[in-house]
């Protein structure tokens, strides 16, 4: 399998956001004077968007109250994007690795598309990247198959030159209904639970790129 475009997920899989994300959680906790919430906690609630995500932070609130809690994290998230976040080890080496080889890079996160963006341009590495798909871009997110479809369109790439990387189930069942291959990240936020669908694993940054490079062999 020659592998021409790599699809990457964006928090815990590019970038260790998760305390980041924790603050943005308490901050919202606080406000609606509700105890903080350990960063492992936090881990288990994220991967399916801001507004998922405080609706299980706060369960009991509906409606507008909701709406106004997702402002409040999301602004507190815009003014603090990347203050304890960073990329994880042997990440960067591996983006610059592959845009050697020309092979095409999208980022596809269901991350709002504009904190996305902040985060790219904050590490540098947003003109890596060909194409930013967020979890606003389109109707439907990941596990939907659609992003990844509109992005591998996009780039003008065959379904079976494309592999999806991430750390999550949602990215692994995306890839599975696109017809994409995976690869999933033992490093970021998902458990090795949700990872079992994925056509291999990566341990580390480095052993991502062998796999790439190899084509999945």
């Amino acid at each position: 399998m020659i592998i021409r475009a790599v699809l990457f997920d964006l928090d815990g899989t590019l970038v260790d956001s998760l305390e980041d994300l924790t603050d943005a959680v308490n901050h919202v906790r606080c406000v609606h004077a509700r105890p903080p919430l350990t960063m492992d906690d936090v881990r288990r609630k994220v991967g399916k968007g801001a507004r998922h995500l405080v609706q299980q932070i706060l369960p009991d609130l509906s409606g507008t109250d909701i709406d106004l809690a997702l402002d409040l994290f999301l602004d507190f998230n815009r003014q603090h994007i990347a203050d304890k976040s960073r990329l994880y080890p042997g990440i960067l080496g591996v983006l610059h690795s592959l845009a050697a080889r020309d092979i095409k890079m999208a980022v596809i996160t269901n991350k709002n598309e504009d904190l996305s963006a902040l985060i790219l341009e904050f590490f540098g590495i947003n003109d890596l990247f060909e194409c930013l798909c967020g979890g606003d871009t389109y109707p439907e997110r990941k596990p939907s198959p659609l992003p990844l479809l509109k992005v591998a369109e996009k780039l003008g790439v065959a379904y079976h030159e494309c592999v999806m990387v991430g750390d999550s189930i949602n990215d692994i069942e995306a890839g599975k209904l696109a017809g994409i291959a995976s690869i999933g990240c033992t490093w970021g936020f998902g458990g090795d639970d949700e990872l079992t669908g994925a056509d291999t694993l990566a341990c580390t940054p480095q052993e991502l790129l062998v796999t790439i490079a190899a084509g999945l062999r």
